[in-house]
């Protein structure tokens, strides 16, 4: 017996992988809709060699479905997430709107899988962001065995981050810069992202943090624990699939870092790939499409009492958005619901 599952979404690119995912790790689905706006009513999208035609996300009856992963705007997650809940279905939330909400937990499986049973609270899971999804991977069991103080962390983050209106404009950008008779002005970043790179992520905040920032510092509290300092810079790079992240950790106490190279060898979720030669390391290329968060360059920090330095590399739209939800899914329906 399996599961009756919805994806809010479903064109879109985290939809898309949403739909992907399930199909690929055989999530025990009975039953499937996929839901859009109604200006994309009627598009078809695949979960594996089905084909499945979008319904209207507008007059759905989430009634008799067991969970809902949204990958929508928080705009849009306002207004359709509270009627999923209250018709009993549980929404495995991809925006920020409930990130914050002391009420709804924040999970990623491999650090906070026991937070689960909070979703009673409103029926409402929420995802973290995708820049904090993949650190956090990293950060859980160096924790458990070392407390860390504080994190130093900047992001080199693609442009499928932004959804397809990003990708579509590094896409043109750089077709113009070879075509002078061209020109692609900015559009959904703030400057030129072709051969560039942007520090600034989301909004301005007034301490000149930008709010991707302030996510991360935030949800690493909340999902790994609230005594860790954190302090990040968010740059958009000219790079389609997947996010980059050099993490520098501060430990209340000393850790080797040959032992943080075993402990995260054995961690779940975790790829370590560090070799001290030319190509020994991931890059967001490579991840593209894999399950897994890459871990490079492992290395101790010789200027602080117990740091080390490392290299984070994932697939955003994976790890950092669908295949999380997905995760967040299994381990419902293994935890709690146990139908499947």
């Amino acid at each position: 017996m399996g599961y009756r599952i919805v994806v809010v979404g479903a064109t879109g690119n985290v939809g898309r992988e949403m739909l992907n995912i399930l199909a690929e790790r055989q999530f025990p689905v009975d039953e499937i809709a996929a839901l859009a706006s109604r200006r994309s009513l009627g598009t078809e999208v695949s979960f594996g060699d089905k084909t499945l035609t979008t319904k209207d996300l507008d007059t759905f009856d989430f009634a008799g479905w067991d969970m809902a992963l949204f990958a929508v705007g928080s705009e849009a997650t306002k207004v359709y997430a509270p009627k999923a809940a209250a018709a009993g279905c549980v929404v495995i939330d991809n925006s920020s709107l409930y990130r914050y909400d002391p009420e709804i937990p924040l999970i990623v499986p491999e650090c906070n899988p026991e937070a689960i049973h909070g979703y009673k609270n409103k029926n409402i899971i929420a995802n973290p962001n995708c820049s904090t999804a993949q650190m956090v991977v990293a950060l859980k069991p160096l924790h458990d065995r070392a407390k860390i103080k504080r994190v130093v962390v900047s992001t080199y983050q693609s442009v499928s981050g932004a959804g397809k209106d990003g990708m579509d404009e590094l896409w043109e950008q750089t077709k113009a810069v070879y075509n002078p008779t061209t020109d692609v002005p900015p559009n959904k970043f703030q400057k030129q992202i072709a051969f560039n790179v942007i520090p600034q992520i989301d909004v301005f905040m007034e301490d000149g943090s930008t709010k991707e920032e302030w996510k991360m510092v935030v949800e690493t509290k909340k999902i790994v624990d609230p005594k860790i300092k954190v302090t990040a810079t968010c740059v958009r790079v000219p790079v389609f699939v997947g996010h980059s992240e050099a993490v520098n950790i501060e430990f209340e106490e000393f850790l080797d870092e040959d032992e943080a190279r075993d402990i995260l060898r054995e961690a779940p979720g975790i790829m370590v790939i560090d070799k001290r030669e030319p190509g020994g390391y991931v890059s967001p290329v490579e991840c593209a499409g894999d399950f897994a968060t890459f871990i490079s360059r492992i290395r101790q920090d010789p200027t602080i009492e117990n740091g080390l330095n490392l290299w984070c590399v994932s697939d955003n739209l994976r790890k950092g958005a669908a295949l999380n939800a997905v995760q967040i899914a299994e381990l419902l329906g293994r935890e709690v619901l146990k139908k499947g």
